[in-house]
């Protein structure tokens, strides 16, 4: 199989889920054939698809599905985070049996480690594939910010090849900027806000976004925008989503508004999460979703 970069708008699809909480692999085909034709550069599968929620042969089987839904039409990365190294190890090994382009993993959620614990649990992942592993720092929903230094040492190990990052820990711009001079101009880095700072982080060089599958069609027409110089064209996307992301305050808030979403857009049948849940989408709420959506669409 002919290696497939990752760059670009890289989407993490929501799951669908039947009434009993199953997985609608069905409707999972159909999010992801809708993501490919609105533009997407590839398929990722991360904490908005509920990866924690799963259960190890569950997450083995979307893994393996996404892939071959995907194959021929953009690169898969799929999270291998655990809370244990042998636990994302073997995730790693499988994700690149089925076919991923890259791996990406957020550090344990359960225990807070030291540096040298959290070093050896990204090196073990690296070692168990020859797959691209993208250091997630996941902090703006879990844990505590994981230091520049640390992200940068890892890439002057293995190298820009094997090292990649999606840094979310605030201040997310500045400590980008951080990461780009401590690793001389070299991580290839992506914007994991939802879109919220791609402008800002497009300045400062970032590779791609990862924002979800309800929002495709802004988020591939606001990186068109940019890659082509538009910055006229681009701000005028930004804004208005800007304004519908900030009504997503939490990885729950995200999977709520994001499946309403797809349930208007007719991809979805239900929106769906599995509990317990740490945020209930509201009248109100939702209402004003539907209108910050309307007014997004009307720019694109």
């Amino acid at each position: 199989m002919a290696e497939q970069p990752v760059r670009g708008v890289q989407i993490v699809f929501q799951l669908p889920l039947h009434d009993d909480e199953t997985v609608d692999f069905d409707t999972l085909g159909v999010e992801i054939d809708h993501v490919f034709e609105a533009g997407a550069d590839g398929l990722v599968m991360a904490m908005v698809t509920e990866v924690l929620r799963l259960s190890d042969s569950e997450r083995h089987e979307v893994a393996r599905f996404s892939c071959q839904a995907a194959a021929g039409r953009g690169p898969v990365v799929v999270s291998v985070g655990a809370e244990s190294s042998r636990l994302a190890c073997g995730f790693a090994e499988q994700a690149q049996r089925d076919g991923a382009a890259a791996v990406m993993a957020i550090p344990p959620v359960s225990i807070g480690v030291d540096e040298s614990q959290l070093r050896q649990y990204y090196e073990r992942i690296l070692q168990a594939t020859s797959l691209p592993v993208i250091v997630q720092d996941a902090s703006g929903y879990v844990g505590r910010p994981m230091s520049i230094a640390l992200q940068a040492g890892l890439m002057e190990r293995w190298g820009e090849d094997r090292v990649l990052f999606k840094p979310e820990a605030n201040p997310i711009g500045p400590r980008l900027t951080a990461l780009r001079e401590a690793t001389g101009g070299r991580a290839r880095v992506f914007e994991g806000s939802g879109g919220i700072a791609l402008l800002d982080s497009f300045r400062r060089g970032v590779v791609g976004t990862m924002p979800g599958a309800d929002l495709v069609e802004p988020l591939v027409a606001l990186w068109q925008s940019l890659e082509a110089g538009d910055w006229d064209r681009a701000v005028a996307i930004s804004e208005p989503l800007t304004s519908l992301v900030m009504l997503q305050e939490s990885l729950d808030s995200f999977l709520a508004v994001e499946k309403h979403i797809l349930v208007r857009k007719g991809i979805f049948g239900n929106e769906i999460i599995r509990g317990p849940v740490g945020f209930v989408l509201d009248d109100e709420t939702r209402a004003e979703v539907d209108r910050r959506y309307d007014r997004l669409m009307k720019v694109i």
